[in-house]
């Protein structure tokens, strides 16, 4: 297995965490935060896949697919396209509504299959390719791509969790 076969696979899983915890939702469950500040499912899944388009998109000199496919303006939130969550308040998170699950997902869809499209093109040696020299030591692209799914990773699980809470508190209609 290569390098890229193995990424594919990562963020494939990505996916399917992603689908499972948002999938079948209400606009109401996917808004829901356990206490009142905590991130929601639709700001959880919404900050893991901009964060993915915004890095992928960095590294294949492309446009984030947020932005040239039209998702910026299908969600209409009250931020900049180029916003993509670190630093929100609690009010950001708020704001952070979907009408829909399948909206939701669609968006992640289409990141997906435009990291899977960059992905089918890399070689080993790309991998060693510094993408940000802003960092000590500069950051490779191996790097990057390992930040992207450790991150994702995390915000997937947690979007897991808080649907599991949703489910089964009864406090949002399942």
């Amino acid at each position: 297995m290569t390098s890229a076969e193995l990424l594919t696979d990562v963020f494939g899983r990505i996916r399917e965490v992603v689908h499972n915890a948002a999938g079948g939702l209400t606009a109401e469950q996917l808004a829901y935060r356990i206490d009142g500040t905590a991130n929601s499912i639709a700001w959880l899944v919404c900050h893991l896949t901009l964060v993915q388009d915004d890095h992928i998109a960095g590294v294949a000199g492309i446009e984030q697919v947020y932005t040239s496919q039209g998702w910026a303006d299908r969600f209409g939130f009250p931020f900049p396209p180029s916003d993509i969550g670190y630093g929100h308040s609690s009010a950001d998170v708020d704001a952070v509504r979907v009408d829909s699950a399948e909206l939701l997902l669609g968006y992640h869809d289409a990141v997906h299959e435009q990291t899977r499209r960059y992905l089918d093109g890399l070689e080993e040696a790309d991998l060693r390719r510094v993408v940000d020299e802003s960092w000590d030591p500069p950051v490779t692209l191996a790097v990057r791509l390992v930040s992207v799914v450790s991150d994702d990773l995390q915000h997937a699980g947690q979007a897991a969790f808080v649907r599991g809470v949703v489910t089964r508190r009864g406090t949002v209609s399942p």
